[in-house]
């Protein structure tokens, strides 16, 4: 996968594939990794990647007749701009490959900016709409994070027990406690937190993670689950940062 690097003076980096604009991997200055992957996703462009950040667009999960989580997390989105300690990448219409092109024949573009700070990092997520019509979309940044121990691990001194995939209403910042330090989540613009586990039998269907995995991460992520309209023309956007307490 062709990847952009970016890093702090502290010494936090970043991983993100083009494939996606998948934030692969991101370390806090403390050299720890704060994000999961699994060692078993296809990492060759043939399917999307179990871990890291994906983005999702234009539908959440199976909600709507398209692919599931939408056609963003498969395609290959273009360097707008970097520097050092951030990049923004984008995906218009004339990006996507034939299928995606026909399954959805609506101009938009896509912009995700990534920022990197010594103990924080923002995710900058922006749609608009660049065609005559209004169109519906969901939306969400499914960040898999990295834990010590899934059923050890807290959200707002709440521990985690079994499969999880709840839905809650936004709320300006959560923390969750990995084992190896406290992360504050915070959000603005999207109208969900969905926090997800596959729990012990739904990692063991899945060909993409080891049956032990889902031991290793939970899924918080600021989203848009039902579809909403943006007006042709408009614009919006939604930010995600995430920051390591001392």
């Amino acid at each position: 996968m062709n990847e952009v690097r970016i890093s702090t003076p502290e010494g936090a980096e970043a991983t993100i594939s083009l494939f996606g604009a998948h934030l692969m991997s991101w370390k806090t200055a403390d050299g720890k990794e704060r994000l999961f992957l699994s060692q078993r996703s296809a990492l060759d462009g043939s399917a999307a990647v179990r871990g890291g950040v994906p983005v999702i667009f234009p539908q959440f999960a199976t909600r709507g007749d398209g692919l599931r989580h939408g056609f963003a997390r498969t395609s290959t989105w273009r360097i707008v701009e970097q520097a050092n300690d951030w990049a923004e990448l984008a995906l218009a219409q004339s990006d996507l490959p034939r299928n995606h092109f026909h399954a959805w024949p609506r101009a938009f573009e896509l912009r995700l900016r990534v920022e990197l700070k010594a103990s924080a990092l923002d995710i900058r997520y922006a749609v608009r709409n660049t065609g005559l019509q209004d169109f519906s979309w969901a939306g969400a940044l499914h960040t898999y994070f990295a834990v010590t121990e899934f059923e050890q691990a807290t959200l707002d001194g709440m521990p985690f027990s079994g499969a999880l995939d709840d839905i809650r209403p936004a709320t300006p910042q959560l923390r969750l406690d990995t084992g190896a330090g406290t992360l504050q989540l915070e959000q603005q613009g999207f109208s969900e937190w969905v926090v997800w586990n596959p729990g012990a039998e739904g990692a063991a269907a899945s060909t993409d993670m080891d049956d032990g995995d889902y031991r290793r991460f939970v899924c918080i992520e600021p989203a848009r689950v039902d579809k909403q309209v943006l007006a042709a023309g408009a614009e919006w956007t939604g930010l995600h940062t995430i920051s390591l307490i001392p």
